[in-house]
């Protein structure tokens, strides 16, 4: 029978051995993390993200789709109240995102959604028949239960747009890391149309991991941007194909905003 001054020695021996085993466990689970990593092309485009994100491949209210009719029709409407916020932009990797200063926010079907950041994707992900505009910007919104809502507004090719030219004017330079800008105010409802009625859908991230359960409202109206500005976005391409329906309906807004 061995003593308690032998099997000390084994407790601690066992409790090391256990101890290692949990750290390369955390460095394999680390790097297995860091290797999933996503794009638009290649191996690890869109259709392979539901390799490493479930809800991307088997998900039935996807994002981003094709606009068309028929359509239901709703008499929502969709009220702004965006006050100017710094500019603080960044290059992910995947887009450009200006993340927003707390205390803007829309108001839709009665629920109050707060601004959080919006970003830009090119060529649009949303088609209206089947067609893409040059580029959307999605403006994500989330609500106090946590719920998101995001406004598309499509971008056509035309005359330059003052408040993107500042955007551009001040890209960051590094991938990864935000660049405030604190002598730069920005109001982001200047991106909008005058003409805020829209088509609704209920969808998901349009990147991984594909969250579902995202409403979308498209503005009807696109805005404009210059050839030159368009081509000066510093990625070129950034849009995931439309998605099944899978028989969700869309809504068009009826009311005149």
């Amino acid at each position: 029978m061995r003593t308690s001054r032998q099997i000390w020695p084994l407790v601690v021996q066992l409790c090391f051995a256990c101890l290692l085993l949990s750290l390369n466990f955390n460095i394999s689970a680390d790097e297995a993390h860091k290797e999933v990593h996503w794009s638009y092309e290649g191996a690890t485009g869109p259709a392979h993200w539901g390799e490493f994100f479930p809800e991307c491949g088997q998900g039935k209210s996807q994002s981003p789709v094709d606009i068309r009719g028929p359509f239901a029709t709703t008499s929502d409407s969709i009220s702004v109240n965006y006050k100017p916020s710094v500019l603080k932009m960044i290059n992910n990797g995947h887009t450009i995102q200006i993340n927003y200063d707390a205390g803007s926010s829309i108001t839709v079907h009665n629920q109050q959604y707060d601004l959080v950041q919006f970003h830009f994707h090119k060529p649009s992900e949303e088609q209206i028949d089947d067609h893409p505009k040059a580029m959307v910007i999605h403006f994500v919104h989330k609500s106090a239960e946590g719920k998101l809502a995001v406004i598309g507004v499509l971008v056509n090719e035309g005359k330059a747009n003052e408040l993107i030219q500042t955007l551009w004017s001040n890209l960051p330079k590094k991938v990864g890391e935000e660049k405030t800008v604190q002598t730069v105010s920005l109001d982001a409802s200047k991106l909008f149309p005058p003409n805020l009625s829209f088509y609704h859908f209920s969808g998901s991230l349009t990147t991984p991991p594909c969250t579902e359960g995202v409403d979308f409202y498209i503005l009807k109206n696109p805005i404009e941007m210059s050839k030159e500005q368009i081509a000066a976005f510093p990625f070129r391409t950034n849009a995931r194909p439309v998605q099944p329906l899978n028989g969700r309906q869309i809504d068009e807004s009826t009311a005149k905003q």
